[in-house]
């Protein structure tokens, strides 16, 4: 696979950034994603998260190491409009 192919749309980290991360010590979704902040875009990692994980995979590292990474709120994207019909119905 190309070293410049993209893992994380999102915030457009390359291959070689999270193979980078894993030759300096992260070791699983939650420490590649510190170090290259893929995940932490508006998919928060629905895409790279399964792509990041083969990765590791790959590298022997234990399924017990590659549990999907930590996700923060909102889980998924939500509409503006969306909110402000919940506060029209109250």
């Amino acid at each position: 696979m190309d070293k410049d192919y993209i893992i994380c749309r999102c915030e457009e980290v390359t291959l070689k950034e999270v193979e980078d991360a894993i030759q300096h010590g992260a070791h699983n979704p939650d420490e590649i994603k510190k170090c290259t902040r893929a995940g932490m875009g508006l998919c928060q990692g629905r895409i790279c998260s399964t792509l990041i994980t083969q990765l590791l995979e790959q590298r022997g590292y234990p399924p017990q190491h590659t549990t999907p990474p930590h996700s923060r709120m909102p889980v998924r994207p939500v509409k503006i409009k969306e909110y402000l019909e919940d506060i029209k119905d109250e």
